[in-house]
């Protein structure tokens, strides 16, 4: 296969109704396969990290038969970690295909002077080290091993100048599936600090400083708005439960115009103080709602580490 990437809605093969989109997700360790997981995570998929190679189709035949309508598909992360995963890989593509399902596999690499950069910052050892090696012989083997899985690979993304965002954003532009199942609008919400600076991509801005700030609260403060304590702060009491629901509203609107004008896409900033806070709770209770309206937004915490 060419390492192209294909062309909306030849995921699956027409094989009736219960077709499933399986992605399978591989490629050199470090190179970002978790990052890729969690993009596919965002828009609505089953994501198994580390699953052998040989329960995939047991994996796909599971979904489909329980609960397909709830997700788009599956995303399945696998490589050298299991023992098995090349001896398996053949016959695992060959099963998938028998139940009338053809998986896109998407490979991802870097380079190894950026593998050891990463592999220095997790300090976490590399699966073949556990096989008498030294990381830089351990990358040069997985590498050498994983040559005919590249080869057949649908995408192969090389990661080495990306950051974790970049790649996020890298994915989310290629895997462009969804342009025949739900809207076409596409929503990228951006959270930020107003101290670091207002992201200059924004089609839209909210202020959030007029909310009531976590940050001074001491339980909270460590905290952020991913955790449910923050959340429930900002947004169950007023002020931020009757401005999220003027929101909902508001936002409602304004999709519904930039469709009618054949906008393609919509980037969305929210930002408070730090961008830890506030402005993180609020984007991932929007995203909730929009999801619930078949709108898959992507989120991007820009500012999250450093409020």
């Amino acid at each position: 296969m060419a390492a192209g990437f294909p062309p909306p809605g030849s995921l699956a093969v027409a094989a009736g109704a219960n077709n499933i989109a399986v992605v399978i997700i591989t490629g050199l360790s470090g190179s970002g396969k978790s990052t890729a997981l969690a993009v596919f995570e965002d828009i609505n998929f089953v994501t198994v990290d580390g699953l052998p190679v040989e329960f995939a189709a047991s994996m796909a035949k599971m979904i489909r038969e329980h609960g397909l309508d709830k997700y788009r598909g599956i995303a399945l992360g696998m490589d050298l970690r299991q023992s098995d995963f090349l001896q398996g890989w053949g016959r695992a593509l060959n099963d998938l295909t028998s139940q009338g399902i053809v998986p896109r596999v998407i490979f991802l690499e870097a380079n190894n002077d950026v593998l050891l950069k990463r592999y220095a910052t997790t300090r976490r050892p590399h699966p073949l080290e556990k096989e008498g090696l030294g990381l830089e012989q351990a990358m040069a083997q997985e590498r050498y091993r994983l040559r005919h899985v590249r080869k057949s690979a649908d995408l192969v993304m090389d990661t080495s100048s990306h950051s974790i965002h970049d790649l996020r954003r890298l994915i989310q532009t290629k895997w462009n599936m969804f342009s025949k199942l739900t809207r076409n609008l596409k929503i990228h919400l951006v959270t930020f600090g107003f101290k670091y600076g207002t992201p200059s991509e924004a089609d839209m801005v909210f202020d959030l400083r007029f909310l009531p700030n976590p940050y001074f609260i001491p339980e909270l403060k460590p905290l952020s708005g991913l955790d449910a304590p923050v959340r429930d702060y900002v947004l169950k009491n007023n002020p931020g439960r009757k401005f999220f629901i003027k929101l909902q509203a508001f936002m409602g609107f304004i999709l519904k115009q930039n469709e009618k004008e054949g906008r393609y896409r919509l980037t969305v900033a929210i930002g408070c103080t730090g961008g830890r806070h506030r402005s993180v709770a609020v984007a991932e209770a929007l995203a909730e709602a929009f999801r619930e309206k078949n709108y898959f937004p992507t989120l991007e915490h820009r500012h999250l580490e450093l409020g």
